[in-house]
């Protein structure tokens, strides 16, 4: 034997005993040591691959456990172990025919093993049970084509079959025999006829379900249908279909990477490399897609969605990529687009396609995070600019100016380096000046997107304050509006500080008089009323305006109706508006010591106006909610710019705030769109979000509030608030909201513990904060329902034993909690119990427990302490050595009716102590103190 035979022995040997210990990691790296040194293709070789593939199944890694199998049985074909090991795995991962094939292997080898007599039993009555319903599947699929996919058949039998074949889809043994019996080629026929929606739409969702995590299926339908096709199939103007298709490009784009319709969804690094040409041809042909010329501005829309969706660092990480094929000039075609100039070739677009292609950039220009990546970003936008400014024609000028305006409501850092350039804003104030209302109407557009800071707001208060006046006095109602708008902004620059004040008094009430008309107006084009939206949404900063406009009933639901339309163009007025009037925008908090400082240096000190105090807030949130606002801001909630979903997280929280409103949160699907928005976001929109469903959590039933898998999907963000960086306040709703999830079921408590809850509460029981210690508490005793966390106090801790000590505080609600949450681990285990009496301060907190005022936790401790002392008369001893006894036998003379159950609790503990001979009834010895007893028993001897 060779040197590195010997050492690979050595190493095999010593991951056996790694492996009889348990130490299952440690023996995969010896066995793995042995494999590296083994000659190629020895039966060494093979039994170090099956040792370690032993080692992989304990750890319940099945893939490395074929792949250790595969490899060995190569080395010594029908080894009977590689073939049991790689049986176990495949049936661990339902590949159940597959490990059928192995037992019979097996048997075939070896008749007379009776470990796989019991395999192969079970396996075939599994196997037989699978062909039998493959068969009544297979029936059914062929049932399903017939009617659906024949266009004389009746029109409500087709329907209902192509739903049935969408349900069948969704199982893996449907999915497949559909596959095989051409399903996608007859889809492709069908789509090309079908006239009726519903039929059409739930075909392409069969696509999307046979594609779903499953890449060889997936790349099988590519292969017959094509990119192209599916590209067709997303041009319509139905919204339906347009969403579905969208759908299915999406789950083509998931299963090449890993991910899933999620919003914590993240990509597998090694799937994302293996299929990373299936994923650029996908995303480059939608990039491309952008400016097709013939589709629909709905698709449009939906594919800029895509890309946005799919190209940040935290998705698929595709921004540079998309960069270098010149994707930003394609999303400045779209920004620079205008409903004005309808030519045959000119790009369709919708109201919100502009926004939504800004959104896009942002995101883009989020993944350019070093300055090689942001410069060629900036090079792009520039050459845009430069190559439309180079034709002599006016409406290469306005195109620029459109596309400005759309960087400086996304990549804000891009707007302003392209506005700051030499001649730009000259160009935009001339346009501004000229009588074409197109020019001027484009030009007010930008001039109110540039004065985004305080510094570019003084800039146009410079320049184009009286151009914007003067644009005010137009018979235009499109350039009047937007004139207005400038205006509210330059206007608004104050912020809520009631002592700055950039116009006369009485100017903003003014502005905001003349936009409420715009917005109440229903002869107004939509276009006009969002700008009324946009122009509110700087003015309601002042305080005297935002309680005017929520006493204008008709304003407020004009308001509501804009946001439910669900034009994406319309939500940063609309949301900014209602975030202004909710005081839900971000305040900063000052020091009371550095007011006193501000003012001796003679600071300016910004003013609270006095309708901001809290209760003029209250009132108007209330007034908001009952006029309907969250079904406007659900319909807006579908927008994919983080800023954005911020703002409407920022409002529902404030709703949320309040208790009386959370039903109608609720109600009106509140809760289903904050949970996407608490998992991506910006830090802020998250926190706002989760904060809102812990508020929701506490006072409305989960079962309710949370119905189905939502109970799971709520823990996450509930959990997330129990960090240090969150205030008391959200620590505190978050514990509140989990506790009464942690009631719910055992699901429930598993993702709770799945998601690193149980740690994070624990830390709270230590804090000094009562009302943090007492929600932990009541957290706990709601957790320890859970077998495994039962187990975790059973482990070499003191996590019980505080527990006890928590039976001394003060909080009447922490000590019933802490108390309940005992009564469970006793009952549940010997372990728990015993560690109770290592407590050096045990029989003062019985005697807390037992001798209570409160009766409920009176009863709390004479259940728990029957728990303990129940078959375990060495612990049972050690308890009636103190002044127990007495106690117990106080409480069994106790005749109030409210305390029976504490009463039958200490009558139960006498017994059971008596049944164990701890004590005896009175009538054989008389029970006396202990103390007593033997100083009785030193004058006898005296007396002796």
């Amino acid at each position: 034997m060779g040197v590195h035979s010997e050492e690979a022995e050595s190493y095999k040997n010593k991951g056996n005993e790694a492996f009889k210990l348990e130490n299952y990691e440690e023996a995969i790296s010896l066995y793995s040591k042995a494999i590296d040194l083994a000659e190629k293709d020895s039966r060494d070789l093979s039994t170090y691959l099956k040792n370690r593939a032993a080692a992989f199944l304990k750890i319940k890694n099945y893939e490395k456990v074929i792949k250790d199998c595969d490899e060995a049985l190569r080395i010594v074909s029908e080894d009977p172990k590689a073939l049991f090991r790689r049986s176990q795995a495949l049936e661990s991962l339902e590949r159940f025919e597959e490990a059928y094939r192995d037992a019979k292997a097996i048997f075939t080898v070896d008749p007379t093993n009776k470990a796989v007599q019991p395999v192969l039993s079970r396996l075939h009555a599994i196997v037989q049970e699978r062909a039998r319903q493959s068969a009544q599947t297979s029936n059914k699929v062929e049932q399903m084509f017939k009617l659906a996919f024949n266009l004389q058949e009746d029109l409500e039998k087709r329907e209902k079959a192509m739903s049935n074949l969408l349900v069948l889809a969704k199982e893996n043994a449907g999915a497949e025999i559909m596959l095989k019996n051409g399903v996608v080629h007859k889809i492709q026929q069908l789509l090309k006829v079908e006239k009726h929606a519903e039929i059409y739409i739930n075909a392409v969702r069969v696509i999307s379900q046979l594609c779903k995590r499953d890449v060889e299926r997936t790349k099988a339908v590519i292969k017959i249908v094509g990119i192209p096709w599916l590209l067709e199939v997303i041009d319509s103007e139905n919204e339906e279909r347009v969403s579905a298709a969208q759908y299915c490009l999406q789950v083509l784009l998931n299963t090449f990477s890993g991910m899933d319709n999620k919003k914590d969804s993240t990509p597998d690094p090694k799937l994302c490399e293996e299929y990373k040409s299936e994923i650029d041809t996908l995303l480059t042909c939608l990039t491309y897609s952008i400016t097709n010329r013939v589709i629909s501005g709905q698709a449009r829309d939906a594919i800029v969605e895509l890309v946005m969706r799919n190209c940040h660092y935290s998705a698929i990480n595709w921004a540079e990529r998309f960069v270098e094929i010149k994707g930003l000039q394609r999303l400045l075609e779209v920004c620079s687009e205008l409903e004005e100039y309808k030519y045959e070739s000119a790009l369709n677009i919708t109201p919100s396609s502009r926004t939504i292609a800004a959104a896009c950039l942002a995101r883009i220009y989020e993944n350019m995070y070093y300055d090689e990546a942001r410069e060629k970003f900036n090079n792009q936008v520039d050459d845009f600019v430069k190559d439309k400014l180079m034709s002599p024609d006016l409406e290469s000028k306005v195109r620029v100016t459109v596309a400005i305006t759309s960087l400086l409501r996304g990549p804000l850092d891009v707007g302003n380096y392209i506005i700051s350039k030499e001649g730009i804003i000259e160009m935009i104030l001339v346009m501004a000046q000229t009588e074409d209302p197109l020019q001027q109407k484009v030009a007010c557009e930008c001039l109110v997107a540039a004065a985004s800071k305080k510094d570019k707001a003084r800039t146009i208060i410079n320049k184009g304050v009286d151009i914007l006046k003067k644009l005010y006095q137009s018979k235009d109602d499109a350039v009047r509006v937007r004139a207005l708008v400038g205006l509210c902004k330059v206007g608004s620059f104050g912020g809520d500080d009631a002592s700055v004040r950039p116009f006369a008094d009485g100017s903003t009430k003014k502005l905001a008089e003349a936009c409420r008309k715009f917005l109440v107006n229903p002869a107004k084009e939509n276009d006009v009323r969002k700008w009324a939206a946009e122009g509110l949404s700087y003015l309601t900063l002042d305080a005297d305006v935002k309680e005017k406009l929520v006493e204008d009933k008709a304003a407020l639901y004009a308001l509501i109706e804009l946001a439910k339309s669900g034009d994406q163009s319309c939500l940063y007025g609309v949301v900014t508006t209602l975030v202004n009037l909710c005081n839900a925008y971000e305040k900063q908090e000052v020091m009371p010591e550095m007011m006193e400082l501000a003012k001796f240096a003679k600071h300016h000190i910004p003013e609270t106006h006095e309708l901001d105090d809290p209760d003029f807030i209250n009132k108007r949130i209330t007034v908001l909610a009952k006029a309907g606002v969250t079904s406007g801001l659900v319909a807006l909630a579908k927008t994919e710019s983080h800023n954005s979903r911020e703002l409407i997280a920022r409002v529902f929280n404030a709703i949320c705030g309040l208790p009386e409103l959370r039903g109608i949160v609720v109600q009106q699907g509140g809760a289903k769109v904050l949970i996407p928005m608490s998992l991506e976001g910006t830090n802020n929109g998250k926190k706002q979000a989760s904060q809102a469903l812990a508020r929701i959590g506490i006072t409305i039933n989960p079962e309710v509030a949370y119905p189905g898998q939502r109970n799971l999907e709520v823990v996450r963000p509930l959990v997330g608030l129990l960090h240090p960086d969150c205030t008391a306040l959200e620590n505190f709703e978050a514990l509140m909201a989990l506790c009464n999830l942690a009631g719910m079921s055992e699901s429930t408590r598993n993702r709770i513990l799945k998601e690193g809850g149980l740690a994070k509460i624990e830390h709270y029981l230590y804090e000094d904060h009562e009302m943090l210690l007492r929600a932990a508490t009541q957290c706990i005793c709601n957790l320890v329902q859970s077998d495994d966390v039962i187990k975790t106090y059973e482990g070499n801790n003191d996590k019980t034993k505080f527990l006890y000590l928590l039976c001394q505080e003060e909080d009447t609600d922490t000590v019933m909690a802490a108390a309940g949450a005992l009564c469970i681990l006793t009952s549940a285990s010997k372990i728990c119990c015993r560690k109770l009496l290592d407590v050096q301060v045990w029989p003062e907190t019985l005697r807390c427990l037992l001798a209570n005022p409160n009766k409920e936790i009176q009863y709390r401790g004479t259940y728990m302490l029957y728990n303990i002392i129940s078959d375990d008369k060495d612990v049972a001893a050690k308890v009636f050595e103190t002044d127990i006894m007495e106690i117990l036998m106080a409480i069994t003379k106790l005749e109030d009716p409210d305390v029976k159950r504490t009463v039958e609790n200490a009558q139960k503990c006498l017994n059971a102590a008596e049944e164990m001979g701890v004590i005896r009834k009175p009538d054989e010895t008389v029970m006396v103190d202990p103390f007593k007893e033997a100083e009785a028993e030193g004058i006898e001897e005296e007396n002796m």
